[in-house]
């Protein structure tokens, strides 16, 4: 409880409408809007007593709600203390809270979101990495981003971000969970830590449908959907499900990844997908020690695959110590340590993607990316 000296009397009308305005942080509409603000009054003493209803009894941003709940209600004139107390929506209250967010916005698939499918032709070339670093660099130079974790069988969403949380679901809706900015949904927050998943195609590709219809990722710049290696059921599913998609094709300077990612590339040219570039990753390995680059993996993959499909090399990420550890920390190395070599090359490539987009011949831009 907050306690201060009482300055005036408290306009209930005010402190209401302060209260009203929090934002869920899952969310991000105001918990007034969602119906979960039940009562709001004030004693003699001028204590603030707020009820909110939370969508599901284990919200794991309960203290987060209560704290911005509090900070509103605590800067209202004459408010000396405040009492926050949750109790939890019913389930017709939950019904129509699914109702009314499923109506509310378009899914990235109906509306101006910029889609990269973020690909390559075998693993092990740190594709996944890439499309987090490029998530969370994206979310620092202000764009709403979502990272959908399409790599059923090889997710690796959750050990990149750090995340070990199931999804909360309302109705059948599940909201993405955040982190570092960047909504997040993968296969590895439905299971248990180190599970397999052994799914046939029919019920990868229902998966998949469900990741993009019935998750609310609510308005987003950007969505980036990490493939599988390969050119299996999961990346045809998905091409075939994002038509709007750019492919982002990740490789490293060594011909065996080149020649295979070229497949990838191919396959998507033939299903009328653009190809929004190129990324070499591991370009050059960085010594711990003194600093100096070398080219531990060869050179001139990424140059060759990006002629060899007609498009560009976007950026060549070198491999330092700091992006190994941030892997294995679950840290995003562009928050974690942004002055590094890998971080500047992942921040410089997110900068150059909305250019590199306006140049790919009848996508039309948002102008929230476009700015």
């Amino acid at each position: 409880m907050l306690t201060r000296r009482a300055r005036a009397a408290i306009d209930e009308s005010t402190l209401r409408a302060a209260v009203a305005a929090v934002e869920d942080p899952e969310i991000r509409r105001s918990i007034a809007e969602l119906g979960m603000l039940r009562s709001v009054s004030t004693d003699r003493k001028g204590t603030a007593h707020i009820e909110v209803a939370l969508t599901t009894p284990a919200c794991p941003l309960r203290d987060r709600l209560r704290a911005d709940v509090t900070a509103s209600a605590a800067a209202v004139d004459g408010v000396t203390g405040v009492e926050v107390t949750f109790t939890t929506l019913s389930e017709h209250d939950r019904l129509a809270l699914a109702q009314r967010l499923r109506r509310a916005q378009p899914g990235p698939l109906d509306s101006g979101t910029l889609v990269y499918a973020v690909a390559s032709g075998k693993g092990g070339v740190g594709k996944s990495s890439v499309a987090a670093n490029l998530a969370v660099a994206l979310a620092r130079q202000g764009k709403r981003v979502g990272l959908l974790d399409a790599d059923v069988w090889g997710y690796s969403v959750p050990q990149l971000f750090g995340v070990r949380r199931s999804p909360v679901a309302v109705k059948g809706l599940m909201l993405p969970i955040e982190a570092y900015g960047v909504r997040l949904m993968s296969v590895g927050f439905l299971v248990g830590d180190g599970e397999p998943v052994v799914w046939r195609g029919p019920m990868l590709h229902k998966a998949l449908e469900q990741f993009l219809s019935d998750v609310h990722w609510g308005e987003l710049d950007v969505l980036l959907l990490d493939l599988p290696p390969g050119t299996g059921d999961v990346t045809l599913s998905l091409l075939e499900l994002v038509p709007r998609a750019a492919l982002l094709a990740v490789t490293t300077p060594q011909p065996t990844a080149q020649t295979v990612a070229s497949r990838v590339g191919r396959m998507a040219r033939d299903m009328g997908m653009p190809v929004a570039g190129i990324v070499e990753n591991m370009s050059t390995v960085v010594c711990g020690d003194c600093g100096t680059p070398s080219a531990l993996f060869g050179t001139g993959g990424g140059r060759r695959l990006a002629d060899e499909l007609g498009t560009e090399l976007l950026s060549g990420i070198p491999l330092d110590p700091a992006l190994r550890q941030a892997c294995d920390d679950g840290v995003p190395v562009v928050a974690g340590a942004p002055q590094t070599p890998s971080a500047l090359a992942l921040s410089a490539l997110a900068t150059r993607l909305p250019a590199v987009r306006r140049s790919l011949a009848g996508v039309a831009l948002p102008l929230s990316v476009v700015g």
